[in-house]
């Protein structure tokens, strides 16, 4: 009998100690999975904190302005249009498009055959004025005793002396028709009224023109080239910011890569309205000393209308990034990261163009990074976060 209990005593602690292993087993298990699963929240949190971060750039210390554009079309600051005075036919044409003139310098001849025959005319009328003049104040002279002696009436002796006084008013008359041809035939020489450049040449030899109410052009010259003006053409909701005396920077097709400069030195005030669009033509002189400039091109025209020199300037979008819709203050800020997490700094604005911001009263400095937005990296996404957080569900087997 003692022997049988033993034997069940062993046997009873032995089970005991297989049953503390077990458990043993099963609490080793279930700590290495709960360390496993802890490991795995850990990483993916991590990977998610990855997967958000901040697009960033540097605050910049440069010069900006801001501007209007528009275009406009080159021309001569002063340019003269000369016609004639005289009609005739164009004998010749001395002058070509581009030669220099100088002020009297003859440009083209009418046909002098004409004038110069006139001009003989009314010379010869004069010297018979004068014999007709000679010949009545000798007759008035001869007569005038006789009307004293009682020979003649006083009619016949005024009669004497109205043929004098005609004879003596056509000699004026002569006179002024002689001054009168000689100042036709020399305009029958058509001469530059100033010094400069001829532009445009509308008559040919053999051409005939005729003086009248509306005097035909025949030649257009420009006083000097070296000095150039663009007429530009600014939108009525422009115009009222372009002020006398702004700088003007532009450029032409004819050299794409350059740029000239300008000053802004009228503002007409006649509109103008082109499908009902209405615009302004401003006057901009430009210095053409190198002589690339010519009339007639086309210029594209940038107005000056606000500068800002050496100042803190920040990408707009630093402007409109937040954190939230919750994010909202009465006062401008932009927010930098400061130990990985975004801080917001007031800032007060100042002048904005299309690509950057001015800030002022502000501790920020150039090269310092502000938060223009967030990037998401996809490969790290949350969706890979939640799988590794979240049990899968099981698959359902078949029904039966």
């Amino acid at each position: 009998m003692p022997s049988t209990r033993k034997m069940i005593v062993m046997k009873t602690l032995k089970s005991g100690v297989n049953l503390l292993k077990l458990l043993l087993m099963v609490g080793g298990f279930l700590f290495l999975v709960q360390y496993a699963q802890n490991n795995w929240v850990e990483s993916s949190l991590r990977d998610h904190s990855e997967a958000l971060s901040y697009r960033l750039e540097k605050i910049k210390r440069c010069d900006m302005e801001n501007t209007i554009s528009c275009t406009g079309t080159i021309a001569a600051v002063g340019t003269v249009e000369v016609g004639t005075q005289v009609s005739g036919t164009i004998k010749k044409v001395l002058v070509d498009y581009n030669d220099q003139v100088k002020e009297g310098q003859i440009l083209a001849e009418l046909d002098l055959d004409l004038f110069k025959a006139a001009v003989d005319i009314a010379r010869a009328s004069v010297l018979s004025s004068k014999a007709i003049y000679k010949q009545a104040a000798a007759d008035y002279e001869r007569n005038k005793p006789l009307y004293k002696e009682g020979h003649l009436s006083t009619h016949e002796l005024l009669v004497y002396e109205t043929e004098r006084d005609i004879a003596k008013a056509q000699i004026l008359s002569a006179k002024a028709a002689v001054k009168s041809a000689e100042t036709n035939l020399e305009n029958a020489q058509i001469k530059s009224p100033i010094d400069g450049v001829i532009l445009e040449r509308n008559i040919d030899v053999g051409q005939t023109v005729a003086a009248s109410y509306s005097t035909p052009t025949l030649f257009i010259i420009a006083e000097d080239l070296s000095d150039m003006e663009i007429e530009a053409n600014v939108d009525e909701s422009d115009v009222g910011i372009v002020k006398k005396g702004q700088q003007v920077k532009f450029s032409v097709q004819s050299y794409p890569d350059a740029i000239f400069f300008g000053t802004v030195s009228q503002i007409q005030l006649n509109p103008t309205e082109t499908s009902d669009v209405v615009t302004y033509t401003v006057i901009v002189d430009a210095p053409n000393k190198e002589g690339k400039l010519l009339p007639g091109m086309t210029a594209t025209a940038d107005f000056c209308v606000e500068k800002a020199k050496n100042e803190l300037v920040v990408p707009n979008a630093a402007l409109y990034f937040t954190l939230g819709v919750h994010d909202k203050a009465e006062t401008p800020g932009i927010y930098i990261l400061e130990k990985g997490i975004p801080k917001r700094v007031s800032v007060s604005l100042g002048m904005t163009t299309n690509t950057g911001t001015v800030i002022k009263d502000t501790e920020l400095t150039a090269g310092e990074s502000v938060i223009i937005g967030k990037n998401i990296n996809k490969t790290k996404s949350s969706k890979g976060f939640l799988t590794k957080i979240l049990p899968s569900r099981p698959k359902r087997g078949p029904k039966m």
